[in-house]
């Protein structure tokens, strides 16, 4: 069965019968080996499935983001669980292969909720993270098209999305970071500029992860070398190479109406300016987009 045909009030109820269930055999069910945390629109949903055909590796029940370190974090531990394959599932990977199973989820939010990087690292200990980065004058591009699409921009300008966001944004990362009970749809979906800040969030992620347990993949190469990065991240997971042909497909695009206006596109890249020499000093190498 195609589950993209099947109703969407169907699949609401399957979905809470499968979390249902989920929570009840909690105990019996893996936690995630590794996380990708964003960021978004930066190919997260590309890497995801290419891990995911991966034979030793178990992916999420139902979603690949479960939200629980960002936006669901009131429901448990063991409501998170609930989202994972059972153990019995990775005895077969380990009768067949002879390597451990590993299960993971993606979440892009991850990455730039205030309490997330803590949250994970109480109760993931050793987990490692992905994270993907891209031009940030494009991945600002690329999510106000995609927030427009799904009904969450009403400001169906860039350049005029790009001025509302100071205000929108006003203290709202400083409310997250007070109050774990706090949401703000506008720090969630209208961070245009702020989510291309990529190493003020890489160095507060490291504060509570060891820098050596984050991978950082530049979208760019993924999508023109993706044979090489994929053996990259397989050596970062410690997954055996070798064992199939993954995927590499780009998902999640969006054709563009227009381009970009170049005074934007100015304005864009002088405020990334610094921040990408920051990400520079973080990587210690310089990131595609610059390299141009």
């Amino acid at each position: 069965m195609d589950v993209r045909k099947v109703p969407s009030p169907v699949k609401r109820v399957v979905h809470l019968g499968s979390r249902s269930y989920g929570r009840l055999t909690a105990t019996t069910r893996m936690t995630p080996s590794f996380l990708i945390c964003g960021g978004q629109r930066c190919g997260t949903t590309s890497l995801y499935r290419a891990l995911a055909a991966h034979p030793v590796v178990l992916k999420a029940v139902l979603h690949k983001g479960v939200h629980y370190f960002d936006t669901g974090y009131d429901r448990g531990m063991a409501w998170y669980r609930g989202h994972f394959p059972q153990h019995r599932h990775d005895e077969r990977v380990r009768a067949k292969y002879g390597e451990p199973a590993q299960t993971f989820e993606s979440s892009p939010y991850y990455m730039y909720h205030p309490q997330a990087a803590a949250r994970i690292a109480a109760d993931l200990p050793g987990v490692k993270i992905l994270v993907l980065v891209r031009d940030p004058v494009e991945r600002a591009y690329s999510q106000h098209a995609h927030e427009v699409a799904r009904g969450f921009e009403s400001e169906r300008d860039f350049g005029a999305a790009l001025a509302l966001e100071p205000a929108r944004l006003h203290r709202q990362e400083e409310r997250l970071a007070d109050d774990p009970r706090y949401y703000s749809f506008a720090h969630q979906h209208h961070a245009y500029r702020a989510r291309g800040e990529y190493a003020r969030y890489l160095g507060a992620m490291a504060r509570h992860l060891d820098r050596e347990r984050i991978h950082v993949v530049e979208s760019e190469r993924f999508f023109t070398e993706p044979e090489q990065v994929y053996d990259e991240v397989l050596d970062f997971l410690r997954l055996p190479q070798g064992m199939a042909e993954p995927p590499f497909e780009k998902h999640n695009a969006r054709p563009r109406a227009t381009d970009m206006d170049p005074a934007v596109r100015r304005d864009l890249t002088a405020h990334f300016a610094p921040h990408d020499e920051a990400l520079i000093t973080w990587l210690g190498r310089t990131p595609v987009w610059r390299r141009r």
